[in-house]
């Protein structure tokens, strides 16, 4: 009975270590084909054509806060897999440069798209993990000819706690 419980608790320890080392593994590596990828990562939440390079967008985490985008080259290999949501990626969003294609091949889609007539402005809301550490929501502004006017980060309000109870 000893030799059975060291057996299976071995086993055990043995397939926990496993599967944490594949947790820590990188989930697809450069050179992978596309094929390869989707059968790992599986399928895409959007796709991007880049010129002769497709993007491919897969959002995840919690409350939508991380999206990974795979380049995948014209040899149809990947090139890049990395996390889009950063406030490096929002910095490249340049107002009255930058249009819709642009942002969606920056950071991906949005989670939230609102409307506002008053001032024909479209908003595209990004929940993410500001420096790994803040729950902030990313806003970009659109006018009506598709390109970015403004961007607005605060503190993601889906994330706020009551802090002022009603009596």
């Amino acid at each position: 009975m000893k030799h059975a419980f060291q057996l299976l608790s071995a086993s055990l320890l043995a397939a926990c270590l496993a599967s944490c080392a594949s947790l820590l593994a990188p989930p697809v590596q450069p050179g992978e084909a596309e094929s390869e990828v989707i059968a790992r990562l599986g399928k895409p939440t959007h796709t991007y054509k880049d010129g002769q390079e497709r993007l491919l967008e897969y959002m995840q985490g919690p409350f939508g806060q991380m999206t990974y985008m795979a380049r995948i080259g014209a040899d149809g290999r990947l090139k890049s897999y990395e996390q889009v949501l950063t406030s490096q990626r929002f910095a490249s969003i340049k107002p009255g440069e930058v249009r819709k294609e642009d942002v969606l091949k920056t950071v991906g889609a949005p989670s939230l798209i609102q409307h506002f007539s008053a001032t024909g402005l479209e908003a595209w809301s990004y929940p993410y993990k500001e420096d790994n550490a803040w729950d902030s929501m990313m806003t970009v502004y659109f006018d009506q000819a598709g390109v970015v006017r403004k961007l607005e980060n605060g503190p993601d309000p889906r994330r706020m706690g009551n802090d002022n109870p009603k009596d």
